[in-house]
C-alpha cells in the first residue's frame, strides 16, 4: 500500500519519548525514514550518533541539540540539521512537549552510543 496513516506516537522504553514511524523500511524504503516523536518536558533522546544524515523538523516546543560541545536552541518552526555520524543528543527543555518530525538518510535507522555500541530501537524504523 502506497498511503498509510500518519499514527499518533506512543510512549516507547525510553522515557519521556513517544514515537510512531511514519515510513521506513517495512514500507519498501531503503534510503529514507520518517519518524514523528514527542518528548516530554525535561526528557532527552540518549547520547547517540547514525550512519545517515538527520533532519528534524520542530512544530511545537522548545529544545536543545547538544552536538560537538556546543549547545543549539530550537523551537517551533525551526529545522534541526545533523550530519552524518555526528555525535548528538536532543533535550526538552520548555514547558510543553517537544514535537519532531525526523527525516532520516536510510532505511532502517541504525543508531549507536557514544562508545559505538549498537542501540537496539523499541520501535521498528
Amino acid at each position: 500500500m502506497l498511503v498509510h496513516p500518519q499514527l499518533q506516537p506512543e510512549p516507547t522504553a525510553i522515557p519521556g519519548i513517544h514515537h510512531a514511524t511514519w515510513a521506513g523500511a517495512d514500507e519498501g524504503l531503503a534510503q529514507l525514514s520518517l519518524w514523528r516523536q514527542s518528548i516530554a518536558p525535561g526528557g532527552a533522546t540518549p547520547p547517540h550518533r547514525h550512519d545517515c544524515d538527520e533532519v528534524v523538523l520542530c512544530s511545537g516546543g522548545r529544545g536543545e541539540l547538544h552536538l560537538g560541545g556546543q549547545v543549539h536552541a530550537f523551537g517551533g518552526g525551526e529545522t534541526v540539521v545533523v550530519p552524518r555520524n555526528a555525535l548528538h543528543q536532543i533535550f526538552s527543555t520548555g514547558e510543553t512537549p517537544l514535537e519532531l518530525i525526523g527525516v532520516f538518510g536510510s532505511a532502517p535507522v541504525e543508531v549507536f552510543l557514544p562508545d559505538g555500541e549498537r542501540l537496539p530501537l523499541p520501535w521498528r524504523s
